[in-house]
């Protein structure tokens, strides 16, 4: 689906955000883009919709240089910026004006999408707020059917109604065909719906594994008393600490997404190593 060889980017030749950079996304998989403010998440996305530039390297999507931005390309892959501007346009407005960009675009879907998230079709959306803004587009790129959606920070502005209601929409367009990208804080509003994890830091893709894996790998825990078990990263909280240790006993178990992240970006070596052993 979409491949990036030693990737060399940033705004200025002095100043790297990538520095050889790798990554493979595959159909199927909703990923989530995980990383501290300035880690480089935006431009990430940037640079696998042919909107950024490398300095070296390629960002490939089935094949294709997305640099070159030809029709084939864009015509298959959607991008929600964490900023958005739309025009003094309804819904129906833009439809009509954009929907011929995507072949696969279906119509009956995107109202029935807004409907669910409750968005008016006849409403200007330039003038609306930008919870509502952020809901037409999402209902909008869904209806794209593209095979590659990628999403900057997609429930910041939404109500807990419509985060709930943007969840049970991402569950039912995925299909094992699509490939879905969603870089976010939200942890906690998107966690029960990613299925593989990605973390970037340092210029570096330092975990791209599902959440299966990881729960093969790793365990997670809250324990009072911590005497008698080897960690290896715990962070304190009100009810003891909570823990990530190896999974010795091969049962699955539920990752913590925000701890694991911690854990990564501390660099604890130990944590890595089992993270990276084959």
């Amino acid at each position: 689906m979409l491949k990036i060889n030693n990737l060399y980017f940033g705004y200025s030749r002095k100043s790297l955000l990538f520095k050889g950079l790798d990554l493979d996304l595959e159909d199927g998989h909703v990923y989530g883009l995980f990383g501290k403010n300035g880690a480089g998440k935006s431009t990430l996305l940037k640079n696998m919709t042919g909107l950024a530039f490398p300095l070296k390297g390629q960002c490939l999507f089935n094949g294709i240089n997305v640099s070159v931005r030809p029709v084939t390309v864009l015509e298959d892959i959607f991008f929600i910026a964490e900023e958005i501007f739309l025009p003094s346009l309804t819904p129906v407005e833009f439809v009509k004006n954009t929907k011929g960009f995507y072949p696969k675009f279906d119509e009956d879907n995107f109202y029935h999408y807004l409907k669910l998230l409750e968005v008016d079709q006849h409403g200007n959306m330039s003038r609306q707020s930008y919870g509502q803004q952020k809901k037409a587009l999402i209902a909008f790129g869904l209806a794209t059917n593209t095979k590659l959606m990628i999403m900057d920070e997609p429930t910041n502005g939404l109500d807990i109604p419509s985060k709930v209601q943007f969840r049970k929409l991402i569950a039912s367009v995925q299909t094992e065909n699509r490939c879905i990208v969603i870089s976010t804080h939200q942890v906690r509003d998107l966690e029960s719906l990613i299925d593989t994890m990605l973390v970037l830091h340092n210029g570096e893709i330092l975990i791209n594994k599902s959440l299966d894996e990881l729960g093969e790998k790793l365990s997670f825990g809250v324990y009072p008393n911590m005497t008698e078990i080897s960690a290896l990263y715990q962070e304190e909280n009100i009810r003891g600490k909570n823990v990530i240790m190896p999974n010795t006993s091969k049962e699955f178990s539920k990752v913590d997404i925000e701890l694991l992240f911690n854990g990564v970006i501390s660099g604890n070596q130990s944590l890595l190593k089992i993270l990276n052993a084959s």
